[in-house]
């Protein structure tokens, strides 16, 4: 099967499917802001990248959060909970790192089946 590559860059691929896997990005907000808007951001840019590929959120596999402090976890975590599809959420982990932008707070990279 064939790999396709979404929005390459000389850097990365904003997207990846081989396999019937959608692979994502770090996605994130470009938008200054509290980490609950940005996670919001965030999870819509996830949605949209999803449904171009010809999958939704209901089929992620596995997601990877990081956050700039854990002080935000709670707030982004409150987003996340309202996003994703009750009954079937991927597996996650989430750690707090220093991100490649001081205005960011959340950065969410996803992978999941089409």
């Amino acid at each position: 099967m064939d790999i396709q590559r979404f929005d390459v860059n000389d850097r990365r691929s904003r997207m990846v499917i081989h396999n019937s896997v959608v692979y994502l990005s770090g996605q994130f907000s470009d938008e200054a802001g509290c980490v609950a808007t940005q996670t919001r951001e965030t999870l819509a840019r996830i949605d949209a990248l999803l449904a171009r590929a010809g999958t939704d959120k209901s089929r992620l596999l596995t997601a990877e959060v990081w956050v700039t402090t854990m002080a935000d976890f709670p707030a982004m975590d409150a987003e996340w909970k309202a996003w994703v599809t009750p009954g079937a959420p991927p597996t996650r982990c989430c750690c707090a790192v220093t991100l490649g932008d001081p205005e960011m707070r959340v950065e969410i990279m996803v992978t999941a089946a089409l």
